[in-house]
């Protein structure tokens, strides 16, 4: 009994892990292209920092089978698209003002954030 509840705690630790403690990877520093991958239930990498007023083009290459991961949306650019599996995927930004937007799934299970900042 005792080695239900125990697997049942750590069940519970790790949901709580995966999705309100969890950071991304960080400090992806792109110019102009960056490539991000769709794998594992994650953006790789899910924080990307960019300079603003620059044009960005952001190439998506999933590799996850799941449903979840065919659709990405930016909500806050009105943006949405779906990724082929085991191909590249361009995404064609224009010049961001300086702020967080954030990007996912339908279902918000992946996600990333571009940190589009003032340089200088």
């Amino acid at each position: 009994m005792w080695m239900v509840n125990l697997g049942g705690l750590l069940l519970i630790a790790l949901i709580v892990w995966w999705f309100w403690l969890y950071r991304p990877r960080t400090g992806s520093q792109a110019s102009e292209e960056l490539v991000i991958l769709v794998e594992n239930g994650t953006y790789s990498p899910a924080r990307i920092k960019v300079a603003a007023q620059t044009p960005l083009r952001l190439i998506f290459m999933r590799k996850d089978p799941s449903p979840c991961a065919e659709t990405l949306l930016f909500p806050t650019l009105q943006l949405s698209e779906t990724l082929p599996l085991n191909k590249a995927k361009t995404i064609q930004l224009p010049a961001l003002a300086p702020g967080e937007y954030a990007f996912h799934c339908q279902m918000q299970m992946y996600r990333g954030t571009l940190l589009v900042e003032q340089q200088g």
